[in-house]
């Protein structure tokens, strides 16, 4: 059976009606990226002090998207890609190379705004009255979003500056870890189909998903993950919950990137220049898409069980390595 994307009225969206957009993305692509790398000798003569290749920008790409929506943090993924590939290994470059990995989550924001378009639409239809469902859901969302907004604002420099690195990531994949096998035991002997729908959410459910998303400013700790846990315990179905998570990380993330962009932009083209990090953004945005379906289809067979082992084993290796 043909795999499906979950669409505001409880059944799916089907090709149709994504056809249109997913065809203008692929023949900007055809045209754009073979002009990206034509230019890019110009840009790096140009840019002297831009250090990321192209292969590791398609390196960064397909970690950030293949990990931002599942349960094993993007961010955590792409601390450890990075200091791999000695990129930001020296002080003055660490500030951009941190600001990269954030900004390059707008290809997988846009991955979300393809695939679940329709409930975009169902939003903006609320957002003008037309649609009482959608209206709730935006509330929801933005209840749901406030207080990482507000802690974000406030511990922003002193995160980047204590929790980005090797030891704290590995010791956040491995507390996530744990958390999810405990979760996948306890919940075991209930249904995937069992539980809440979106509409069903209500604001202290929005709330408490919330302030189970600001655990992700631990790197490593993934905010797909804790905003998937917040859900379940908030009583959400399995899918409901993936999808709110989906949702949620629209305007999470696409907060983050722009601020991040408007603060460290300038230090992203010093350091990498242009096409690389939008090299990194597009590889992104394919890499998302195959990986939400990927997750999908996983969630549906096994649960959150098979992430909760990953994320112990990774951890294991981030010890070892270090």
């Amino acid at each position: 059976m043909k795999e499906s994307i979950p669409n505001p009225k409880g059944g799916y969206i089907g090709g149709d009606q994504r056809s249109h957009l997913g065809w203008l993305l692929l023949i900007a692509g055809v045209l754009v990226v073979p002009r990206l790398l034509w230019a890019s000798d110009n840009v790096a003569a140009q840019s002297p002090g831009a250090s990321l290749s192209l292969l590791n920008a398609v390196i960064l790409g397909v970690v950030e998207g293949a990990t931002e929506y599942l349960p094993v943090s993007s961010t955590g993924h792409l601390v450890i890609v990075q200091r791999a590939l000695g990129l930001g290994s020296e002080a003055e470059e660490k500030e951009a190379a941190d600001a990269l990995a954030i900004c390059i989550q707008s290809g997988a924001i846009l991955a979300v705004l393809v695939l679940y378009f329709g409930r975009f639409q169902q939003i903006l239809r609320g957002l003008f009255g037309r649609d009482s469902d959608g209206l709730r859901l935006l509330r929801n969302l933005l209840v749901a979003f406030l207080p990482a907004a507000v802690l974000g604002l406030l511990f922003h420099d002193w995160i980047k500056q204590h929790l980005f690195g090797v030891r704290p990531v590995a010791g956040a994949l491995f507390v996530g870890g744990l958390l999810i096998l405990m979760t996948a035991k306890g919940i075991s002997n209930r249904s995937h189909d069992s539980g809440k729908e979106l509409q069903q959410i209500t604001l202290r459910d929005a709330a408490l998903i919330g302030l189970m998303q600001c655990l992700a400013f631990w790197p490593g700790f993934s905010r797909s993950l804790a905003t998937i846990l917040g859900s379940m315990w908030a009583g959400l179905r399995l899918t409901a919950a993936v999808e709110f998570s989906f949702l949620l990380g629209l305007v999470t993330l696409s907060a983050a990137t722009t601020f991040e962009g408007l603060k460290h932009g300038s230090e992203i083209v010093t350091h990498y220049g242009v096409i690389s990090p939008l090299v990194a953004l597009m590889v992104a945005f394919v890499s998302a898409v195959v990986s939400i379906r990927f997750m999908i289809r996983l969630l549906s067979s096994y649960g959150l069980a098979p992430f909760g082992y990953y994320r112990i084993a990774l951890a294991i290796v981030c010890v070892m390595w270090l």
